[in-house]
Parts: structure tokens; sequence; C-alpha cells
């Protein structure tokens, strides 16, 4: 009898283990090609804007899943992102207060917006942020996805 309900608890265990795996994978929106440029930008920020929701580094993982395969490149893999937006220069964006996305330039491949931001600190930043259509064949065929974000720019206090 101790035997069956060990082997019952193990199974709900696993169960609900396993099933917390799927949902929060289901959490993160993939890209597609229905996504416009400054979709994937709304995507990313309000993502990094509640970092840790529904799971801890949520926000990171979800910007990572636009990030360009030549950005994954140079800032991958996952662990070494996490990293880098926890570092000095991207933290701002985690749980950030604000933000505004304003398009600077659209073409059929590239797309530049400025984004403003308004940090924990109370204080505004300023980044470049870039998409590009990717073109060539795979799962990222004609998606629009990061190829780059500036270093911050202050701009000074919201007070």
């Amino acid at each position: 009898m101790r035997t069956l309900k060990r082997q019952q608890i193990i199974y709900k265990t696993l169960l609900i283990y396993f099933l917390s795996l799927t949902i929060s994978q289901a959490e993160l929106i993939k890209p597609n090609s229905n996504i416009e440029p400054y979709q994937v930008v709304e995507i990313q920020l309000k993502s990094l804007q509640k970092n840790n929701s529904p799971t801890i580094d949520n926000g990171i993982e979800q910007t990572w899943e636009f990030a360009h395969p030549s950005n994954r490149k140079s800032t991958g893999p996952l662990d070494r992102f996490k990293t880098m937006l926890k570092g000095k220069s991207y933290k701002i964006l985690l749980d950030h207060l604000d933000h505004e996305i304003v398009q600077e330039n659209l073409n059929n491949s590239v797309a530049l917006f400025e984004v403003s931001v308004l940090g924990k600190d109370k204080s505004y930043y300023k980044f470049k942020w870039q998409v590009e259509k990717y073109k060539i064949d795979g799962p990222f065929k004609d998606c629009w996805l990061t190829t780059m974000v500036s270093a911050p720019m202050p701009l000074g206090s919201s007070i």
C-alpha cells in the first residue's frame, strides 16, 4: 500500500512539473511573419517591463525569442544574454516604469526606432532599436527580428 501511494505522489509531482514547464513555455510569443516591426519592439519592451512575470527572467527570455541569429551569435547563449541585460548598460530596461516607441525609418528589410524608457530610478533614457526582416529559409524566414539595441543615452530625471 505504501509503495502505491508513493508512486501516486511521484506521478502527480512529475505531472505538475511537466505541466508547469509547458505552461511557462507557452507564455512566450514566437516570431512569425505576421508580427510587424513595431510590434516586435513592443513585445520585447512590455516583457522586459515585467521581467519576472510569470516566471523569473521571462521578459529576457521573451526578448531572446526575437533576437536575430546574428545578434544571438554576439550576445548568446541565453545565459550570457541574461547576464548582459542585467549588467550596467541594459538593466535600465528591466522592470522599467514606462516606455515610448517612435519609428524613425522603415523600408522592406530594416526598421529603426527611437525608444524612450523611464527607469526605476525615475530617469529617462533613450535607445536606438533596430529590427530586420530575416530572409534566409528556416523558422525565422520573413520574421522581423532585433539586430541592434544601442547603449542607453541618459535624458535626465522625471522629477
